[in-house]
């Protein structure tokens, strides 16, 4: 879990190195129809993941798979943020929406690997 934890704090990193170094740069993002489909198809299936992982975790009386299920919430937020961005500079031009975004994530993700490396996660109980 900690080995995770590590992961997610150097993704952070990287997201954050990455989109500071977008902005500054004026670097313009590529399109990515790709991404797009597949951020929106997450906001679709994300969220009745977490209905279904509930419904669940109340049957079981599983804290494990609640944790799991408020996991699967942060990626769908995460999704949510990563369509914005890619829609708003594929749509639009806003060149600027793609790295802001990545700036927005950069927080909940390192966030997440605090908590993994210091064990708060799914496997608490």
């Amino acid at each position: 879990m900690q080995i995770i934890g590590v992961c997610f704090l150097l993704l952070a990193a990287y997201v954050l190195y990455d989109a500071i170094g977008a902005l500054v740069g004026g670097k313009a993002p590529d399109h990515s129809t790709v991404g797009i489909v597949l951020a929106g198809l997450s906001l679709i299936v994300m969220p009745l993941l977490v209905h279904y992982k509930r419904r669940v975790a109340n049957r079981l009386r599983s804290g494990a798979l609640e944790a799991e299920a408020r996991q699967t919430q942060v990626c769908a937020c995460l999704s949510a943020i990563l369509l914005v961005g890619l829609g708003l500079n594929a749509w639009l031009g806003y060149w600027w929406a793609d790295p802001l975004a990545g700036l927005a994530m950069a927080p909940i993700i390192a966030w997440e690997g605090l908590e993994a490396v210091r064990g708060r996660t799914c496997c608490e109980d």
